[in-house]
């Protein structure tokens, strides 16, 4: 019976959560500071655009009407802006002031009079809290706003001809414009945060094309981990090849390991992360190339026909004349190796010695086995990753025999010279280009520290806004306006 139980639990599908990431990201308290303004700024703009119903009412002999309320100035002098555990941010706004001006027409008897109004509401105080999630589609999300605002008191100054008259009454009215006030506040926080921030959130890609080749899936593996000190997103980090979207690598790779604070944010990538991109390119039959003509020297040339001048002697003389190709094409997926001193990528591949005779089909005079080693240097560009290769160790032998194996030594140095030369200036040219990381429109890393642990990657640096929350999110509806249309 235990061993059915066990059977069937292992048979079982894997949730998300179960899925080792890839790739993780923490904000710290630092980059929440930083948002604070951006959000501070934010949120003033919202407030500022507040509408309030037309107001009528009857206090006696007095008749009035109260409309055109605008708000002419916030002064949001206490703001907080911090991580609330086990739920998402807590955004608080206290002891502020807002100013207002509005139009009023007052009938007492037969005097009929008409003037705007200055009012101050004082005491102001905001608390609201974000409920941050993993939706449907792996994208993080702002779930459920809980708002609560009051005003503490209100003022009221006429102008006019009468304005003194009605001075006595500028407690009712005050009281009633303080009731509606405090009714479309958390209505405008609410729009803020589920309207417009979601639209933001939106901007961070989730599957993405990376090229023409290959895409990036950065969902989420579940809600994210927020504590006092840090908010902590768990990401897939798996590339996939765009003709097979629904093929997925295993992760065998170990988890990666924040410990910091320092930074304002920090980037964890597994070797996972880098050799899924791998695969990916090896699937797309990217991992292929052929070095002749121009891009091969004369010289290189000239050696490899000495060292195979037997062959084709034995073949047709009358080849020695013709040029000569290399194909390089690897056997398997590269690998990515992270360790404390470093990341390294090796690489298996096959090398086709071919002579090009013209008007005829090409020669293979020899195949032989080349491994080698690439050292990987990772840093970042804005938003985006980027990888710079170095050839570190080149080794070629036969397929066939030891005794050939020898014969290639001379080739050992020029082949990795050329290679140096043709090969690896267009890797590091595709390279960087970069590909980029799940971060919002607007914001770039700045001032990155990248450091090396067995198996996994960490970048530690402080954000930069480039545009404000409000363009980022302006440009981004206007975009779906137009693509609707």
């Amino acid at each position: 019976m235990t061993a059915f139980i066990v059977s069937v639990l292992f048979l079982l599908p894997l949730t998300m959560a179960d899925i080792t990431p890839g790739c993780k990201i923490r904000f710290t308290s630092r980059g929440l500071e930083m948002l604070k303004y951006e959000t501070q700024k934010f949120v003033e703009e919202e407030l500022s655009n507040i509408t309030m119903p037309e107001m009528k009412g009857k206090e006696g002999r007095f008749q009035y009407t109260i409309n055109n309320v605008k708000i002419t100035e916030l002064n949001l002098t206490h703001v907080d802006l911090r991580f609330q555990p086990d739920l998402g941010l807590l955004f608080e706004v206290e002891n502020s002031s807002i100013t207002l001006n509005f139009q009023r027409r007052i009938l007492y008897w037969f005097f009929f009079d008409v003037g705007s109004i200055n009012a101050s509401a004082e005491g102001v105080n905001i608390h609201t809290a974000l409920n941050l999630i993993r939706d449907d589609m792996g994208r993080l999300k702002i779930s459920n706003i809980t708002c609560d605002a009051y005003i503490t008191k209100m003022k009221a100054k006429f102008s006019g001809t009468l304005g003194r008259v009605y001075d006595f009454i500028a407690t009712f009215l005050t009281t009633g414009m303080r009731f509606l006030l405090n009714q479309q506040i958390c209505p405008s926080m609410d729009r803020a945060g589920l309207v417009l921030i979601n639209s933001l959130l939106e901007t961070i890609p989730v599957r993405s094309e990376v090229d023409s080749y290959i895409g990036i899936d950065y969902s989420l593996l579940q809600d994210p981990v927020v504590t006092e000190s840090s908010l902590d997103m768990d990401f897939r980090g798996m590339f996939y090849e765009l003709k097979n979207e629904n093929e997925t690598l295993p992760n065998n790779a170990v988890n990666p390991i924040m410990t910091e604070y320092d930074k304002m944010v920090y980037l964890a990538l597994s070797e996972y992360f880098f050799d899924s991109g791998l695969d990916a390119y090896f699937k797309a039959e990217m991992f292929k190339t052929e070095i002749s003509n121009g891009r091969m020297s004369k010289d290189m040339e000239m050696l490899l026909k000495t060292t195979y001048f037997a062959t084709i002697m034995m073949l047709n003389p009358a080849l020695m004349e013709a040029p000569l190709s290399l194909e390089l094409e690897t056997t398997s997926p590269p690998r990515c190796t992270i360790k404390s001193s470093g990341a390294s990528v090796s690489v298996n591949a096959i090398v086709n010695v071919l002579v090009l005779p013209p008007g005829q089909d090409p020669v293979q005079l020899s195949s032989m086995t080349m491994e080698t080693k690439f050292n990987a240097k990772v840093s970042m560009k804005g938003k985006r990753l980027t990888v710079h290769m170095d050839l570190r160790r080149f080794k070629i032998f036969s397929n066939k025999s030891a005794l050939e194996s020898l014969a290639l030594i001379p080739l050992q140095g020029p082949l990795k010279t050329m290679l140096q030369i043709s090969v690896v200036p267009l890797i590091n040219n595709y390279t960087k280009r970069g590909v980029q990381i799940p971060l919002a429109e607007g914001m770039d890393f700045i001032e990155e520290v990248v450091t090396y642990h067995n198996g996994y990657i960490v970048i530690g640096a402080d954000l930069h806004f480039t545009t404000g929350l409000r363009e980022v999110i302006q440009s981004k509806m206007e975009g779906e306006s137009a693509n609707a249309v």
